[in-house]
């Protein structure tokens, strides 16, 4: 990250911030994406089954990775502020806090899994996949967690093309390993949407030693020395990034949480109801990926600016990053409308599923309209540290809005399963609106302090 000072000149950097983590979060995506794709062709059960499965882990992951974020704005804020000698010590403290989290994922996921498959009304098969697809994929949540610290330290120095190229080398390799364990080949046996989760927790260990190579030999990280003067785990550092990192985790987790509710829920419908909404939900959420990156560059970018206490350039691209995703909202849309038969076809080819999966689609080109809008908000308000109001308005506007609206719909009208999109769509509309005036009392707030204290 560098100082800008012209409106060119932050776009300029802006798209190469943004571009990288575009690019990252897409190709991450796509391992997901993947997973559920090959799963499908291996057959409707295992489509099912790691639908139920992604339901159950997605939101854990989501909610500690929203964790593991604080260290964003944290570095970025340091490092604005050029405080670079206290960086080592909140990578340490950071990756010892990571390694508790998953420590802790794996333990309660042992106690609880069972006990939540066997709640729901599922066929035998599809049961068994769910639950083999977690556990082999909790082999590789660790690293993960590790990697996803590192990350953010890369990406918080501006350097968002090296996790780019992290990602990069390891989607085929995901894909290889899919391909292996899915369908059986070279020897192995086909273990179908189970193997997908063996494929996956293989990816998590090699991205994961890819960074910590990069980060000890590879400047500018080299230059941090983060892998040496280790210093001892300190609980009072991991609640400065918990204390960030928990409202954003929970927001996070309020967030996704919700649509695997729905997938829940939807476990009262046939197994092709459930492959049809996990299909069309699945590339939607693909698409999410593109204004989840404006926001998360956005973090980066104004963190860095509030860090140097230039609050008038961190109110500039916060009007960058939430343009592009009204922009960006548009285009996914039209893309939904145009390739709706395509992508049904992509995820199975049972004629009844893809009738289902185009119907959800209609729904999803609205659903996405709102939160292409909203993370970019959402963003722009970590780059602040502002992340209070976050957590209450995405409980207020997904779980006291959005899931009951959508819950009444699906069971008091001729909706049905539809329903909990239309609720969805409810939820996501009232939390975008509410982040934007939080935003913008934010922006007012800094810069009548900035006027009074003669700062930009």
């Amino acid at each position: 990250m560098y100082e800008t000072k012209t409106i060119k000149e932050k776009m300029k950097l802006f798209t190469i911030i943004s571009l990288p983590i575009l690019i990252t979060q897409v190709s991450l995506y796509l391992m997901n994406f993947f997973d559920t794709v090959m799963s499908g062709r291996a057959g409707a059960e295992d489509l099912a089954g790691v639908a139920i499965g992604s339901s159950l882990w997605v939101p854990i992951f989501t909610g500690i990775n929203g964790i593991l974020l604080a260290i964003t704005p944290i570095i970025a804020q340091l490092t604005g502020a050029k405080a670079n000698n206290e960086v080592p010590r909140k990578i340490q403290q950071g990756m010892y806090l990571a390694t508790a989290l998953a420590i802790i994922v794996i333990l309660l996921g042992a106690i609880i899994l069972n006990p939540i498959l066997n709640a729901m009304e599922l066929e035998h098969s599809v049961r068994h996949i769910a639950k083999f697809y977690l556990i082999t994929l909790s082999t590789g949540i660790i690293p993960l967690f590790i990697f996803n610290t590192l990350r953010c330290f890369i990406d918080a120095l501006g350097q968002t093309r090296i996790s780019m190229i992290i990602i990069l080398i390891s989607l085929p390799l995901n894909l290889f390993f899919n391909y292996v364990f899915i369908f059986g080949k070279f020897g192995f046996p086909a273990y179908g949407g189970i193997g997908s989760g063996i494929a996956t927790a293989m990816t998590y260990w090699i991205v994961c030693i890819i960074a910590i190579g990069i980060v000890k030999k590879i400047r500018p990280f080299q230059s941090f020395n983060v892998f040496s003067n280790w210093v001892k785990p300190v609980l009072a550092e991991w609640w400065e990034q918990l204390r960030i990192g928990i409202p954003i985790g929970f927001a996070i987790f309020f967030e996704t949480s919700i649509f695997s509710a729905v997938t829940l829920l939807m476990s009262v419908y046939s197994t092709y109801t459930i492959a049809a909404h996990q299909a069309a939900m699945n590339f939607a959420s693909l698409l999410y990926m593109i204004p989840l990156s404006v926001g998360m560059a956005l973090t980066i970018a104004i963190g860095f600016e509030i860090g140097a206490k230039r609050y008038r350039d961190a109110r500039t691209y916060g009007l960058i990053g939430i343009s592009g995703g009204i922009f960006i909202a548009l285009f996914n849309g039209v893309i939904l409308l145009i390739f709706d038969d395509f992508v049904a076809s992509l995820y199975n080819t049972n004629p009844e599923v893809i009738a289902l999966t185009k119907q959800f689609i209609y729904f999803a080109i609205f659903y996405q309209l709102a939160d292409a809008f909203g993370a970019p908000i959402q963003g722009a308000l970590r780059g602040y540290k502002d992340v209070n109001i976050t957590l209450i308005i995405a409980f207020v506007s997904f779980w006291i809005i959005g899931l009951p609206s959508g819950w009444v719909l699906a069971n008091y009208t001729s909706l049905e399963p539809f329903g909990y999109w239309v609720g969805i769509i409810i939820g996501l509309s009232s939390g975008a609106i509410a982040l934007l005036f939080r935003l913008l009392q934010l922006q007012r707030k800094h810069q009548q302090q900035a006027s009074l204290s003669g700062l930009s």
